[in-house]
């Protein structure tokens, strides 16, 4: 198999149950819910992703021939004297397009706990350790248990109620990362007290500078 990824980079997670936790993210090229360009953006099924998923020229982006060579790129960056803890998280663009078995194995193998960000319409490979689900409206939902769901808040004709007898251990509002970033966040913060079954999350990497 050959992995296309943007980057490797290691950071703190910035959102989530897992905001505050060292980790390496691998992000993969491509979606099957967006080209990524801007002049496919009004047709997309997702119109509001703020990330770069387009091509190979990210830090340590490129093609990766076997999970070995990728899960190489991604030990160097982990702390030499630190063999516990280890944590990658996968994600994209949407990552379940080419995440694959021999990938997980090889990072269960050198003692990364494995966490996968998807749009959850792909279904899960297993041994996944950490699923994080972040649906978009008018995309047919085929992961519907997990660790986290994520939802990114306000999508027009999305509604909470049919997320909300979903298995999921967490569930998330992230207010949208847009122009109306401000409101975002009111109808957020009033959704999860209107329903404390919701939890805030704040993209906190944004709010501290980091990557």
């Amino acid at each position: 198999t050959m992995y296309s990824i943007k980057e490797i980079f290691y950071t703190l997670q910035g959102e989530g149950a897992n905001a505050g936790r060292a980790a390496i993210f691998c992000r993969f090229t491509g979606c099957n819910l967006w080209s990524g360009r801007e002049k496919d953006r009004d047709r997309a099924i997702c119109k509001f992703c703020d990330t770069d998923f387009v091509g190979t020229d990210g830090t340590m982006g490129g093609q990766y021939k076997t999970a070995e060579a990728l899960v190489e790129a991604m030990q160097g960056l982990w702390p030499n004297n630190q063999k516990k803890n280890k944590f990658v998280v996968l994600t994209g663009g949407e990552p379940l397009l080419q995440v694959d078995s021999s990938l997980i194995k090889q990072l269960h193998e050198n003692d990364f706990e494995v966490a996968v960000e998807t749009n959850g319409t792909i279904p899960l490979p297993s041994g996944i350790d950490w699923v994080c689900v972040s649906p978009k409206q008018g995309a047919k939902l085929r992961v519907t248990k997990g660790n986290e769901i994520k939802i990114v808040y306000p999508q027009i004709g999305l509604r909470l109620v049919e997320f909300e007898n979903m298995s999921f251990d967490h569930f998330f509002l992230q207010p949208m990362d847009n122009v109306d970033r401000v409101g975002n966040t009111n109808l957020c913060v009033n959704a999860c007290l209107e329903n404390p079954k919701w939890r805030l999350s704040v993209q906190t990497h944004k709010e501290i500078g980091i990557r």
